[in-house]
């Protein structure tokens, strides 16, 4: 199964030009950043610089608490080496109101003891960190879904035991905030299957989930794709997209078009490289490129200086590479 080994990696870096003609092309900045390979981070684009969070390495250890940063994908920066949030394995991030915010999560991989978190962090610059609230509302999970939408902080579904739980365990609650400290919940039981391993995409005036679903004990995923205006009232866009069921992806928002980037699927197990976008939800595109980044799961994905990025996940082995794409200026979505 994936995400239980961890191989070594020897440490090159690769700086390939861009492509002057044909097919967009991903271009490798660096086969291992300052970081340690690792996956299921918290991520982040706050004050013109890449931000990485904690994430997963070993189920058998505890996981990592660092915070690192860059400007250019090559050079990384750590601002500290042990963060005071500690269930830092698949956490829920996003910037708002000018701060970098991280909750949830989970902390002990398959250790005695392991748990999911309920509490919030804010930070300005990585290095101190204030705990907004010990306990949110809402109950303890991870792999939610977490975006800002009109000035307000919404979270998605997300699961609570993880290894040692049951599809009963899955959340599909719609909760929202103003501060993040005090927390409303919108609905207890939206109409999209209770899911984790989502990433929401707020665009043209409406939030988006898609796909998702369960690791463990009962694997399922989904390539449904729900969106609502106001978190109660939700329409089913599409019940099955063009790319395959999965969890384990990213997503952003990029040219006025939510993408879907890799991920995992399970029977038979594999890994995802493909990537697909679209305006409405309904139809989708796969992005055609001249070359990839190969297949991965829980990497994570940024929109930073105009251009799509992708840095660490899991490839077989864990990595810490960091890929860069830029579309033409007159890219039209063909």
């Amino acid at each position: 199964m994936p995400r239980r080994i961890t191989w070594s990696l020897i440490s090159w870096l690769v700086v390939v030009p861009f492509a002057q003609a044909g097919p967009p092309a991903w271009v490798m900045l660096t086969n291992s950043a300052g970081f340690s390979p690792r996956d299921s981070c918290g991520e982040l684009v706050y004050k013109d610089r890449l931000w990485i969070l904690g994430g997963w390495m070993d189920s058998f250890k505890e996981p990592p608490r660092d915070v690192w940063s860059s400007a250019d994908g090559i050079q990384w920066t750590r601002a500290t080496n042990q963060a005071p949030w500690k269930h830092s394995d698949f956490p829920m991030t996003v910037v708002f109101k000018d701060r970098m915010w991280i909750m949830g999560g989970w902390h002990g991989g398959r250790l005695p003891g392991a748990s999911a978190s309920n509490s919030v962090w804010s930070s300005t610059d990585g290095i101190e960190w204030k705990m907004e609230t010990a306990a949110a509302e809402w109950s303890p999970r991870m792999s939610g879904g977490l975006l800002v939408f009109k000035d307000r902080l919404w979270l998605f579904g997300g699961v609570q035991k993880y290894y040692f739980g049951d599809d009963h365990d899955l959340k599909n609650d719609v909760w929202s905030s103003t501060d993040g400290v005090h927390w409303e919940r919108i609905t207890e039981a939206a109409p999209w299957l209770p899911r984790a391993y989502i990433t929401p995409i707020a665009l043209h005036g409406r939030m988006y989930i898609f796909g998702g679903g369960n690791y463990l004990p009962n694997y399922q995923a989904n390539n449904d794709v729900w969106a609502s205006a106001d978190g109660v009232q939700w329409t089913q866009e599409a019940a099955h997209a063009a790319w395959s069921p999965r969890i384990w992806f990213s997503a952003v928002n990029y040219r006025e078009r939510m993408w879907i980037l890799g991920g995992w699927s399970n029977n038979p197990s594999r890994n995802w490289a493909d990537v697909w976008y679209s305006a409405d939800g309904k139809a989708w595109s796969e992005l055609k490129v001249s070359n990839g980044w190969k297949e991965r799961h829980e990497h994570s994905a940024y929109v930073f200086q105009d251009k799509l990025w992708v840095v660490g996940g899991h490839a077989q082995p864990l990595n810490s590479e960091v890929w860069q794409l830029q579309l033409p200026e007159d890219w039209n979505g063909e």
